[in-house]
């Protein structure tokens, strides 16, 4: 007798981002957690269990390259006090819920340990799998530097703090023991806080984080462990400087520059805008715990958010889908998809969050498509995102079924 468990979807409209227009009558076979034939013509596999779409949208698992799962208030210096275990109990909510909107897998840059995501691949509770930096690497007064103009505390006290997004380190020496430390700690690729930032108290935006001996010293080590650098960008100067470092990983880039995206793309770095998150914090941000003077600093960013698109798409610099977002407004994260829409090509923007995320992730032809020998995890739509974007909106309520390796997570076809 077999052990496989097999499912085969008929009759699907298959939309993945690579195509302005659906593959039509498309079926699949999904023998475990992987993917094993994608045809137009009918599929032979008596043993299977049968899910006829009857012409519904079948996307890949949505993969969202920019979240903080730990972030569970806006006051992200309150949120680095919490206890352990109020921060796992929340982020579990945070987790399931990204799952339930079609996330299947997110990128954290900043906050979540090895120990949340094993206990997600384990099966004690539903999420998205997730891929992880441990701590943002930050230099004193920097971005994730909460303690503000008259805080004194040590700058290492949140360093193994669960709900703190980052950890303080300075000078070239400290910063490639701060890498080590986080790639021996389970650290996928590492993340650094490049420019100033939003949330934290004693940056402005324009301020310009670690000196260009000390990124190249990160990048450094980040690829003799086999991986790369991601770092968080505002301003045109500095995202330059962080180009020509090696970083490949660029987060935000609202004030790049034709010339600088264009430099960009020649290095084969990639982009991940999060234009949502602003607009949140504009409109939600106070009544969730962000401080006054960070939403005073919200505009510096918000407003040039799109134009950035525009210049990105422009220069051929690839995007990958990010939302960036903190406490309850999680919730708003695929109304990323709508904003882009704005001034991008709907398919485009699908694909920042299929093929174009995978290739972020370095895993290319193992998520963010629908193909023999990817694993299984997809999504069924109710009517068309290329014609209306909203559908991936509304916390899955279009999305009548997720499967995550080949797991049925909600299946409420009729």
């Amino acid at each position: 007798m077999s052990d496989v468990t097999s499912f085969l979807l008929c009759n699907a409209r298959l939309v993945d981002g690579t195509s302005p227009t659906p593959r039509e009558n498309v079926s699949v076979l999904i023998e475990n957690d992987r993917i094993t034939q994608v045809s137009e013509s009918a599929i032979e596999a008596p043993n299977a269990t049968r899910l006829d779409l009857a012409g519904r949208t079948l996307m890949p698992g949505l993969i969202d390259c920019h979240v903080h799962v730990v972030a569970t208030t806006a006051d992200l210096g309150a949120n680095a006090q919490l206890p352990d275990s109020l921060i796992t109990a929340r982020s579990t909510r945070i987790m399931r819920d990204m799952l339930m909107r079609g996330f299947t897998t997110v990128r954290d840059v900043g906050g979540a340990d090895r120990g949340l995501q094993q206990a997600v691949a384990e099966g004690y509770f539903e999420g998205p799998e997730v891929v992880i930096c441990g701590k943002a690497l930050s230099q004193t007064g920097g971005h994730t530097d909460y303690r503000g103009f008259y805080d004194e505390r040590d700058d290492q006290y949140q360093t193994r703090r669960l709900g703190s997004l980052g950890r303080i380190c300075d000078g070239v020496d400290t910063v490639r023991r701060a890498t080590r430390e986080e790639i021996k700690s389970g650290a996928q690729f590492i993340k650094v806080m490049a420019n100033g930032g939003v949330s934290s108290p004693s940056d402005p935006i324009d301020f310009l984080s670690y000196s260009v001996g000390e990124l190249e010293a990160i990048v450094e080590e980040a690829s003799n462990a086999q991986t790369y650098v991601s770092a968080h960008l505002y301003t045109d100067e500095a995202i330059r400087r962080a180009v020509l470092a090696g970083i490949r990983s660029l987060e935000h880039c609202n004030l790049i520059t034709l010339e600088t995206a264009r430099l960009a793309a020649e290095k084969g770095a990639m982009a991940c805008p999060t234009l949502v998150t602003y607009e949140m914090l504009k409109q939600e941000g106070a009544q969730y715990g962000l401080k006054p003077d960070s939403v005073a600093k919200v505009d510096d960013v918000r407003l040039a958010g799109l134009e950035s698109l525009k210049i990105m798409r422009e220069a051929g610099l690839t995007m990958a889908y990010g939302s960036d977002l903190l406490g309850e407004m999680h919730r708003h994260q695929s109304e990323e998809f709508v904003i882009r829409t704005r001034v991008l090509p709907p398919h485009e923007v699908i694909r920042s969050a299929t093929l174009d995320a995978a290739r972020l992730l370095c895993r290319e032809g193992d998520i963010g498509c629908i193909a023999a020998g990817a694993r299984a995890d997809l999504i069924v739509v109710d009517g068309n995102p290329l014609e209306d974007m909203s559908l991936l909106t509304g916390q899955g309520a279009h999305i009548p079924l997720i499967m995550q390796a080949g797991r049925l997570i909600k299946h409420q076809l009729q």
